[in-house]
């Protein structure tokens, strides 16, 4: 490829700190539901104690991640990405942003109508509804439905990543990619 196909244009070093720091956090977070959906021994707690703290730290992050999105943009896709792979990366992305402020926030609710306090650094946060045993199930089903979706979200944003940095060589994984380097404008014939 010549170098007049090559582009500089990635993701800001916060949008991309953003990013990677997020997946580590979802990727545990996805670890220890696991754990504690398959376990009653006295781990459980311990498990508990590191979800509820992890699930308000996604959130912050991911509004944070929404306003540095909307402040700094995003690169332009390749332009010979086929419009309908536009358009998956496009509402996708939505989906993600969706689930990562939805996800805490349904946790938060789920615990709050079951009476059950959320603490982050030794600080209790208020209940955001109020008891009821019919919500708390509702809310935990409801919690547990977009785990799964989140989680199956995950593995096809891994597949396209790694089809766009194997496959398509179109520099859409290296736009977001950890490490430094020239983005390919379009896929090398």
């Amino acid at each position: 490829m010549s170098n007049a196909n090559l582009i500089k244009q990635r993701f800001t070093p916060l949008q991309r700190a953003l990013h990677w720091l997020m997946a580590i956090c979802i990727i545990a977070m996805l670890f220890i539901s696991v754990g504690m959906v398959s376990t009653i021994k006295p781990q459980y707690l311990t498990l508990v104690s590191i979800h509820k703290p992890l699930g308000i730290t996604i959130l912050v992050l991911a509004v944070i991640r929404l306003i540095v999105r909307w402040r700094d943009g995003a690169p332009p896709l390749p332009v010979d990405m086929p419009e309908p792979m536009k358009l998956a990366a496009r509402l996708s992305h939505a989906v993600f942003y969706v689930l990562m402020i939805a996800m805490p926030l349904i946790g938060w609710a789920m615990l709050s109508a079951a009476d059950y306090p959320v603490v982050v650094a030794g600080l209790h946060l208020p209940a955001i509804v109020s008891p009821n045993p019919a919500l708390h199930s509702a809310l935990w089903k409801t919690h547990q439905f977009l785990a799964f979706s989140f989680f199956a979200l995950i593995l096809l944003h891994l597949a396209a990543g790694l089809f766009h940095k194997l496959v398509r060589r179109d520099g859409v994984y290296e736009a977001m990619g950890p490490t430094g380097g020239s983005v390919a404008a379009n896929r090398p014939d």
